[in-house]
């Protein structure tokens, strides 16, 4: 078996493996890069392999960083199957076609500056249309059945428990006479994320390909979690702001309130009971043309919630459903919620606040000191939902400088991803241990922090792959090398990373004027200060002038 990484290496976005075991080329997962203006090059940029190649594909799970580039490897002509969840199937009928819906919008925000600057419109990467029509090769498959691809390959399709229908894949390739077994975790969801089951315990592997995504860190306890995403809102409301959701994810919304219920009950304080009226007695809006479509996806798939939610369903609870939650499907609809003048919550996608409707959103309340911001999942390096989480004190939305005085929290411990400990506790489930672990879907830090973790208390060697390279899994993980063509796009990279970089120094320079106007030059600063000040700028405008000299 040999397995190439083409994607989410040293980074959280762009999933996608090349696999060759036993006369076949296999996919597993093909996802879009997100964030650093590099990695979004990468979507358009042509396939690492031919696309005739490929016999089939194995997709963990909906999230579009996994399944995004689906339609672009349809449009290819890529036509045989891709194996997943049913629920996942369900849920990228209505991701997907969303995908090309944006792809749709922001090529053409993107075509009208390239007329006026005289380039020629590009096209979008794939539209609505195309995504639907990608459709028809998914084939649904069931958790914990074994299932024959050749007389040669069988998988199995595990609850991952990241995402209603997210997947861990285990592959029993034959070669030789000899089974080699390999597990492909996709995204391992928390042990304890309300409405999903925990994390199948995988038991043998004699390789692991695991996402790493939270590998140096460890989430928020549950009940600190609620309480504080309780206090936050109240705040908010009670100063008659709006607080601001970036997540598409309904489920995750309905996470939390299913944890405030439980604190209802066990709580019988006044000033909690305060608190959580006045959460309950404000609209919460959320506002996503899939809402609707994705609730009734949840409710078609029931049976892949936890044995507690199921029993609570079955009296007649549904905890999908609750007073004051409300729907926006159409683009006019979410624009009123922006003239409303109301305490509110807006849930609204992306959950890194690059495309859709968010964006109108942060336009809208970014600026407002009485309204919050509340990040619930994780954010890319590049993102301008990660800007802002790491305090810039302005952003450009839609070509516009909007300064950042709302409130900015972020309660990590509502990821979908497992963290440090639950990693490493699906490290230390296994039986038999594997001969090899690689780490993928994270950044270099938290990997390093994690593989020294698993190597240390296990002694099971860890590969950090570089995209590109391939591995062959014998008795022995033996490195072959790196793809052709891996130089020719590094060097596009570098170039990208330059202009990245450049366009990052202006934004610094713009929040360093202002920061400077508002706190220096101020008629107390100590006139020591402002010649240090004066200095080191004449310092930093040396090196600029260096630099284009050179």
């Amino acid at each position: 078996m040999k397995i190439t990484f083409l994607g989410a290496t040293k980074t959280v976005t762009g999933s996608n493996f090349l696999v060759e075991a036993s006369g076949k080329k296999f996919l597993v997962d093909c996802g879009m890069y997100q964030g650093h203006a590099q990695d979004e090059w990468e979507n358009s940029a042509p396939f690492a392999f031919d696309v005739n190649e490929i016999d089939f594909m194995l997709l963990t799970h909906a999230h579009i960083d996994h399944s995004g580039r689906i339609p672009k490897l349809y449009n290819e002509g890529f036509r045989n199957k891709i194996y997943a969840n049913k629920a996942t199937c369900d849920l990228c009928s209505i991701m997907l076609p969303d995908s090309g819906h944006i792809q749709e919008m922001e090529i053409e925000w993107k075509n009208r500056k390239r007329v006026r600057k005289g380039l020629t419109p590009e096209p979008p990467l794939y539209t609505a249309q195309d995504a639907l029509k990608s459709l028809e090769i998914f084939e649904p498959v069931k958790y914990d059945e074994i299932i024959e691809i050749t007389d040669k390959i069988h998988v199995r399709f595990n609850d991952a428990g990241h995402m209603l229908g997210s997947s861990i894949i285990e592959v029993w390739a034959s070669e030789n006479g000899k089974v080699t077994k390999t597990v492909f975790t996709g995204d391992l969801g928390n042990n304890d994320i309300p409405l999903l089951s925990s994390p199948t315990m995988i038991e043998t592997a004699d390789y692991v390909v695991m996402e790493s995504t939270y590998g140096g860190r460890l989430h928020v306890r549950n009940d600190e979690k609620a309480e504080l995403f309780l206090n936050i809102v109240s705040e908010t409301l009670d100063k008659g702001g709006t607080v601001v959701i970036p997540s598409f994810a309904v489920g995750r919304t309905q996470e939390i309130l299913y944890e405030l219920n439980d604190l209802k009950e066990e709580r019988k304080d006044k000033e909690f009971r305060q608190k959580y009226y006045t959460l309950m007695g404000a609209p919460v809006y959320v506002d996503s043309p899939l809402a609707i479509s994705a609730t009734e996806i949840f409710r078609n798939n029931m049976d892949l919630f936890d044995e507690e939610t199921q029993e609570i369903m079955k009296k007649g609870d549904n905890p999908l459903e609750f007073p004051g939650l409300k729907f926006t499907r159409t683009a006019e609809e979410s624009k009123e919620l922006n003239e409303k003048n109301e305490p509110s919550i807006i849930i609204s996608a992306s959950g890194m606040c690059e495309v859709g409707r968010i964006k109108h959103h942060l336009k809208h309340n970014l600026w407002n000191p009485n309204s919050t911001i509340l990040f619930v999942g994780y954010q890319a390096p590049g993102t301008l939902g990660r800007k802002i989480v790491y305090g810039a004190k302005t952003v450009k939305i839609f070509g516009e400088e909007i300064a950042v005085n709302a409130r900015i929290e972020y309660i990590e411990g509502y990821s979908g991803h497992a963290d440090q400990e639950w990693l490493l506790n699906f490290i230390y489930s296994f039986f038999t241990k594997p001969k090899t672990i690689f780490l993928v879907h994270g950044e270099p830090e938290g990997q390093i922090a994690l593989k020294q973790k698993i190597q240390g208390n296990t002694q099971i060697p860890v590969i950090i792959p570089e995209y590109g390279e391939e591995y062959e899994l014998n008795e022995e993980v033996q490195r072959l090398g790196r793809i052709k063509g891996v130089k020719e796009r590094e060097r596009k990279y570098i170039r990208l990373e330059v202009l990245g970089r450049i366009q990052t120094l202006k934004e610094e320079l713009e929040d360093m004027s202002n920061i400077v106007q508002e706190e220096m030059l101020v008629e107390d600063a100590k006139d020591e200060d402002i010649e240090i000040l004066n200095s080191r700028i004449k310092e930093l405008e040396q090196q600029i002038v260096k630099i284009i000299e050179n």
